[in-house]
């Protein structure tokens, strides 16, 4: 017998985890009609797959796996199309009359625009990362075994810390 799945947990889970898929059509699309088709698409595909969702497992992992998925998918029709697509998250708002804050901001979008420069699968590592999730969880939701998203992210890391250094010692000509 085949069951149609809860609408109204389904939405009410929907709602409470917006966030993860605000966050990732904003890594992932740079327009707005973008960013709004590929929500669609992430909202039509945990729809198509909510049966197969294990109970076991947390809602959020399954949810951040056919997320990144789709993303990805979207990510590697709109590069074949010509479109480019960059890395850019909604930020948290900071004060305009600190210095302070606007150099944390303008590293921020340095941040953001560096990683958008890494491959699709370390793109995503690292929305989780920033995200705080645990290495267990990042494992889960892509894939791999901790021990490989412990040693990409130590990579990564390491890729933009040279990223960093290169950017200011061509800016200022000193590190």
């Amino acid at each position: 017998m085949n069951t149609q799945p809860d609408k109204d947990g389904f939405v009410k889970l929907i709602q409470e985890n917006k966030r993860i898929i605000f966050k990732i059509c904003n890594s992932y699309c740079p327009k707005k009609e973008d960013r709004d088709d590929l929500a669609q698409e992430i909202v039509y595909q945990l729809w198509k797959s909510v049966d197969d969702f294990n109970p076991d497992f947390k809602f959020t992992t399954w949810m951040y796996r056919i997320a990144l998925n789709v993303a990805i998918s979207f990510y590697r029709k709109e590069k074949k199309s010509g479109n480019t697509i960059s890395f850019k998250e909604h930020l948290m708002e900071l004060e305009d009359n600190q210095d302070a804050n606007i150099e944390t901001e303008s590293n921020f979008s340095l941040m953001h625009k560096f990683i958008s420069q890494l491959k699709e699968i370390d793109k995503s590592i690292m929305i989780l990362y920033l995200d705080d999730k645990s290495y267990k969880e990042i494992a889960e939701i892509i894939g791999l075994t901790e021990t490989n998203v412990a040693t990409r992210i130590n990579r990564i890391k390491e890729t933009l810390r040279n990223k960093f250094a290169n950017h200011i010692t061509n800016q200022y000509g000193t590190k």
